[in-house]
């Protein structure tokens, strides 16, 4: 279903002028909620997300691909922002992110490490100095750690 959302959605995004960053669906019953990041060169104003938002809720009532109630949310990805493609993952090579696997890898599933490099499907991490290398289809979810500066 995540793949057929994101081709209903991204030309309606990029209609607006907006690049589609991802998506994330969480289905909980009446609560479920339907999540669309996007940016802009310029950054993310409110009158983008109603924009998009607007655009956005057209092509899903006309399609009508999910079933049942749920919330449409439109924001930027914020500092802590989810990485959806290879090419997030090789526009922040350097940046401390945060990753979970769908199986394990070398038994773990959860990383904090620093984006080391992205060839082919496979991206590389290094957590205190051992590099993980985690083919991007086994990625569940992956953010950028935003980095504060020194916070002494």
């Amino acid at each position: 279903m995540i793949a057929e959302l994101n081709k209903l959605i991204e030309p309606a995004v990029e209609a607006v002028g907006c690049e589609f960053v991802g998506l994330e669906y969480v289905a909980d019953g009446r609560h479920s909620v339907l999540r669309v990041y996007i940016d802009s060169e310029n950054g993310v104003t409110i009158d983008d997300c109603a924009d998009v938002s607007r655009q956005v809720s057209a092509v899903l009532d006309v399609e009508d691909p999910i079933s049942g109630h749920y919330n449409l949310e439109v924001s930027s990805p914020g500092m802590d922002r989810p990485l959806f493609k290879l090419e997030h993952f090789e526009r922040f090579q350097g940046e401390e992110v945060k990753l979970r696997s769908h199986t394990p890898v070398e038994g773990r599933r959860n990383f904090r490490g620093v984006l080391q490099a992205v060839e082919g499907d496979q991206i590389s991490l290094n957590v205190d100095g051992h590099v993980f290398t985690v083919a991007f289809d086994n990625i569940d979810k992956a953010r950028v750690v935003p980095d504060f500066g020194d916070e002494k």
